[in-house]
C-alpha cells in the first residue's frame, strides 16, 4: 500500500508529474523522476475527474511536443563518423547521420499514431463499389401453388 501524502505535498506531486508529462515524458518516466509510485497516481486519476482532465491535456501537449521534435530532427543535420572495415584497412568517413535521424523520426511518427490516432494517425479512406442484391422472402405456400400451376400448364 502506498504511503499517504499530505494535501500540500499531493498538490506538488501532481504539478510536478503533469509538468513532466506536458514536457514530453511518459507517466512512467515522470513518476520515476518525482520518485512517486505510478500506481498511486493512476488511482488518483481514476478517482478525480478534474485531475484526469488535466492529465489528458498534458498528454495532448506531449503529443504536440513530439510532433515538433520530428520537425527539428528532420531539419537539423547531425554530423558523425562511420567506421567501415575493408580489405585495405579501416575507412572512417564523416557525414550526416541520416539513417539515425530517419529512425528517430519513424519511431516518433509511430508513437504519435498510437498516442493520438485521430490527430496524427494515418487517414484511412474506405470506398465500396459493386452491386448489392437482395433476395425477397418467398411464402412457401404461394411458391407451391405457383409451381403446381406451372406444372398443370405444362411450363415445367
Amino acid at each position: 500500500m502506498a504511503k499517504r501524502i499530505p494535501p500540500d505535498t499531493r498538490k506538488e506531486v501532481i504539478e510536478a508529474i503533469l509538468t513532466l508529462v506536458n514536457d514530453g515524458k511518459s507517466l512512467r518516466q515522470a513518476c520515476k523522476e518525482v520518485d512517486f509510485e505510478r500506481k498511486t497516481f493512476e488511482a488518483w486519476l481514476d478517482s478525480d475527474h478534474e485531475l484526469f482532465s488535466q492529465y489528458e491535456r498534458a498528454r495532448e501537449n506531449r503529443a504536440d511536443k513530439i510532433f515538433d521534435e520530428i520537425l527539428i530532427i528532420a531539419d537539423t543535420p547531425v554530423m558523425g563518423t562511420k567506421t567501415t572495415s575493408k580489405a585495405t584497412g579501416i575507412e572512417i568517413t564523416e557525414a550526416d547521420m541520416v539513417e539515425h535521424r530517419r529512425l528517430q523520426v519513424d519511431v516518433r511518427k509511430w508513437m504519435l499514431g498510437k498516442m493520438a490516432p485521430k490527430k496524427y494517425g494515418d487517414k484511412v479512406h474506405l470506398e465500396h463499389s459493386g452491386e448489392i442484391t437482395t433476395h425477397a422472402m418467398i411464402d412457401p405456400i404461394k411458391a407451391e401453388e405457383a409451381a403446381r400451376r406451372a406444372e398443370e400448364a405444362g411450363e415445367v
